[in-house]
């Protein structure tokens, strides 16, 4: 048995653990330190500056991951030496190192870019695969420094440098590697990796060459997410016919985010994966063989639990990604279009207690880059989907064939749209047009409910209801308001129906005022009083009473104020 302890627990920290002075700083213990020259090649400076002085910008953000932070301050002072000297200084360095004999060089400032300022941006928005062009827009600025790996998903206003960063890669070992996993020389296999660690391939690729593989491909990076392999570049014929990559093995040095490797998973013959990490820990397997087997039943378990949801929440967790109002929109219709409701939400960085907030929620859609959408945790209480995953959810149960194939970039999902509209163009039983995808006519469900197709849970075999809520009555100007009027079909009064409860606002259905008439016990300011405006004799409600006023260490109340 537990025993509790009789006093509460002290809630200020006790003077023995006070900081003390032999304390190291949190950037000295969890970042190594680095020379200023092995930053000024990692870093690529020089590249960095002829690209700013080549677009002419003024104004430059550097947007840096966490963990790079503690290298900004350096960079940012690189950058700002070799931005605001002379031409003068150059020693005939050839890129791979710092144009001044030393990095304390003279620096003699020119009229032409004296106006060049740098910004560090310390804290991304969404992801830190993304370009952060909110937190670029505070400081005006003209151009964007994306430092890291990167989803290389295409902006919408700004331009960008993505600098990957060199990281350092035991080449032998690789090719030991890759060798042992592959040893007939004849097997067609495609050499990928990480964009940090992309410097490498060509000199990896060339050695491999040399021993006898005839049939290896070497990929570049490419800002293209929907690429057949994802921001790179594919072998000779493989664009024209996407099937001719499953005879293709892929070798991938680093492990993939999950959504490329559930995205890679249906397109390449097999994938094997270099751990970079197993390196540094002893007795760590190099090389294993990744499957994306399991992921993808557990996706397909996860969209068609939530086929009879009535009530989507769409996550907006992007403001750069370009074509993101469109995808948006895209949703938004196909959801309305099966009878379903939407909220839309905006968020920065998703997390459990965010989305938790709004438990008449059904199911997620996260609207964001190609990586960030894939969201896989079990702090969260209802599913999350990509805009993929929800149009397999959408569909009806006789159409919805899951083929193994998964999609992260919502551009082919555009694509599709834009070639299946051109097809039904005319066709007003085309679900693109706004009509139910239910296969039933504007108000045939609407005069005979009971004619609707019955639907299930697809997990537990009970029959839902109303899992297509706003296939209701599109005149609504029968019911009568709150004080009893009748509606005439326009406005923003509540509709009620003759129970009380909330069934549209504005004349249109609205499950969240449903939902909060009849599930929610908090209903915001006041609601823990007896409402009486809420009755239908037209009561007035509580007087407004000024509350606690003050700061969280001694707030004053309305009677101790009058007293004194």
């Amino acid at each position: 048995m537990v025993e509790l302890s009789a006093a509460p627990p002290a809630l200020s920290t006790p003077a023995t653990h006070n900081f003390r002075d032999d304390v190291k700083p949190l950037t000295q213990m969890i970042h190594p330190s680095r020379s200023p020259e092995h930053t000024y090649i990692q870093y690529e400076v020089d590249r960095t500056v002829a690209e700013i002085k080549q677009g002419k910008w003024r104004r430059i953000a550097l947007q840096f991951p966490d963990g790079m932070l503690p290298d900004a301050p350096t960079v940012f002072e690189q950058l700002s030496r070799r931005l605001h000297e002379s031409p003068s200084t150059d020693l005939g360095g050839t890129g791979d190192g710092p144009r001044c004999s030393t990095l304390e060089c003279q620096i003699t400032p020119t009229e032409e870019s004296s106006s060049e300022k740098l910004f560090i941006l310390g804290d991304t928005s969404y992801g830190a695969c993304c370009v952060d062009e909110i937190a670029a827009e505070h400081v005006d600025a003209d151009v964007v420094v994306h430092y890291g790996r990167a989803c290389l998903s295409p902006t919408a206003r700004l331009p960008v440098i993505h600098i990957f960063t060199k990281q350092p890669l035991a080449i032998d070992s690789v090719i030991e590697a890759f060798t042992s996993t592959y040893q007939d020389h004849t097997t067609p296999v495609v050499l990928m990796s990480d964009v940090t660690y992309a410097s490498h391939l060509q000199v990896i690729g060339a050695n491999l060459m040399a021993q006898g593989y005839s049939s290896l491909f070497t990929t570049d990076v490419l800002h293209d997410p929907a690429s057949p392999l994802p921001n790179r570049t594919v072998p000779e014929g493989v664009g024209v016919d996407h099937q001719r990559l499953r005879k293709w093995h892929l070798f991938h040095i680093s492990t993939p985010p999950d959504s490329l490797l559930l995205t890679l998973s249906s397109r390449v013959f097999s994938i094997h994966v270099y751990s970079t990490a197993s390196t540094i820990t002893s007795g760590g397997k190099a090389v294993s063989s990744a499957s994306a087997t399991v992921a993808l039943r557990r996706r397909y378990a996860l969209l068609t639990s939530v086929s009879t949801v009535p009530v989507f929440g769409i996550l907006i967790n992007t403001l750069s990604v370009k074509n993101y109002l469109h995808i948006l929109d895209h949703v938004q219709a196909s959801i309305t279009a099966a009878g379903k409701k939407s909220y839309t939400f905006v968020v920065g960085k998703i997390n459990a207690a965010k989305v938790a907030n709004f438990s008449e929620i059904g199911a997620w859609v996260v609207i964001g880059c190609w990586e960030s959408s894939l969201v896989e945790s079990k702090d969260f209480w209802k599913p999350i989907l990509t805009p993929f995953e929800l149009e397999l959810a959408l569909a009806r149960d006789e159409e919805r064939v899951w083929t193994g194939e998964w999609e992260s970039d919502f551009q082919s999902i555009l694509e599709e749209a834009g070639t299946r509209s051109a097809h039904y163009a005319g066709d007003k039983t085309d679900p693109a047009d706004g009509s139910s995808s239910t296969g039933l006519q504007d108000g045939e469900l609407d005069s005979e409910p009971e004619s609707a197709p019955p639907e299930y849970d697809l997990r537990s075999g009970r029959y839902v209801s109303q899992s297509r809520p706003m296939l209701t009555p599109r005149n609504l100007g029968g019911l009568k308001d709150c004080h009893g009027s009748q509606q005439n079909g326009s406005g923003s009064a509540i509709v009620r129906r003759p129970k009380g409860d909330i069934v549209a606002i504005g004349n249109q259905a609205s499950p969240g005022a449903e939902y909060l008439q009849s599930k929610r016990s908090w209903k915001g300011l006041g609601s823990d009083m007896d409402i009486e405006y809420d009755r239908s004799d037209g009561t007035d409600g509580k007087a407004i009473e000024e509350g606690r006023s003050g700061i969280a260490r001694g707030y004053r109340n309305a009677q101790s104020i009058a007293r004194t």
